[in-house]
């Protein structure tokens, strides 16, 4: 994450529409890099219900930066510079806040008569030239593309919260969203230290999708006894996620072998659940062409041309670098003590 005080050089004008905990999250992140957001309401409320709101959503924003500092993250002397970055309007204000900017983020409500509404006051208040996204976790891109007026500048951006601390943001395109669209989009996250990814209009996009069925086959196994939360949260940790922050999942298959995952998929489909645990397709399509990963050298990656012992020594290096960080890499054992 970038951390310069200094005003972002012509940076765009950036609003995010909802003052939610997505909304603040999003402003937090680009506010800590340079830049200044606004935070627009378009529900008309009350004086009283408006001043309520804001304060609250500046003490939400507050305790989050103090919590950073706290933390060792920024220095406690910017927090007050970087809140300032972040100004709050409300609905009598937003027509011209929107009228301005240059990249917008929705996050109103998961409901999609709230997002028809939203899309529809951007359409109408925002300009031609404005980058219009959403932040939803569950509605598809292409549902949402119909209620804007210039589809090809238009895009879904799920961010992973806290959003000003996870790195990945999730970009989900549809057929007709411009590569200049998807190429401004990337540069500003990229400029703020986020990692974009790219998918298409999918449902679930690519995090919740995989995160939903780990955290169900964890409930399930609560449910069925076989191991405590604490048992499986420390297997999570230690095991399951060092292992993925350190290598992709794809990546794991062809490392592991995809015939290991081909074989432990049919005892699990025979032993646990035969539809949970089936292997897709594909898998069978690369047993059958013996593409099995490193070992044969193709796999879903193609190894070919590559220094496969540099290669896993990357591998171990990187989770050498996971374990280490963890506080669980106790080294070699002292032999003058044995």
């Amino acid at each position: 994450m970038a951390t310069t005080d200094a005003a972002a050089v012509a940076a765009p004008r950036l609003v995010a529409v909802g003052a939610g905990r997505m909304g603040r999250g999003i402003a937090i992140a680009f506010a800590w890099a340079g830049h200044r957001i606004a935070v627009v309401d378009l529900k008309r409320r009350s004086a009283d219900a408006w001043h309520a709101l804001r304060a609250d959503a500046r003490a939400e924003i507050d305790a989050s930066l103090r919590s950073l500092a706290e933390l060792g993250a920024i220095d406690p002397a910017r927090i007050d510079a970087i809140a300032a970055r972040i100004d709050f309007i409300d609905a009598a204000g937003a027509p011209a806040a929107l009228a301005a900017a240059q990249l917008v983020f929705e996050g109103v409500p998961e409901r999609l008569d709230a997002k028809r509404e939203a899309f529809a006051r951007l359409g109408a208040e925002c300009s031609g030239e404005a980058i219009l996204t959403s932040t939803t976790s569950s509605i598809l891109v292409s549902e949402l593309a119909a209620f804007v007026p210039r589809p090809e500048r238009f895009l879904n951006m799920h961010w992973l919260n806290p959003a000003y601390v996870i790195p990945v943001v999730e970009l989900s395109t549809h057929p007709a969203t411009s590569p200049a669209t998807l190429a401004t989009t990337k540069a500003l996250l990229e400029a703020i230290g986020k990692v974009p990814i790219v998918c298409g209009p999918t449902p679930g996009y690519i995090v919740p999708r995989l995160q939903a069925l780990v955290m169900n086959e964890a409930a399930r196994m609560v449910e069925e006894g076989a191991a405590t939360a604490a048992e499986i949260d420390k297997a999570t940790r230690f095991g399951l996620g060092l292992r993925f922050a350190a290598l992709g999942v794809v990546e794991f298959i062809d490392v592991g072998g995809v015939d290991i995952l081909h074989h432990a998929s049919r005892e699990m489909a025979a032993s646990v659940d035969a539809a949970r645990y089936a292997a897709p397709a594909i898998v069978g399509a690369h047993m059958a062409a013996n593409r099995l990963g490193l070992k044969t050298g193709s796999g879903f990656y193609d190894y070919a041309g590559r220094d496969l012992a540099a290669y896993r020594r990357d591998v171990l290096a990187r989770t050498l670098a996971m374990v280490q960080r963890a506080g669980l890499w106790r080294g070699a054992v002292d032999e003058t003590l044995a």
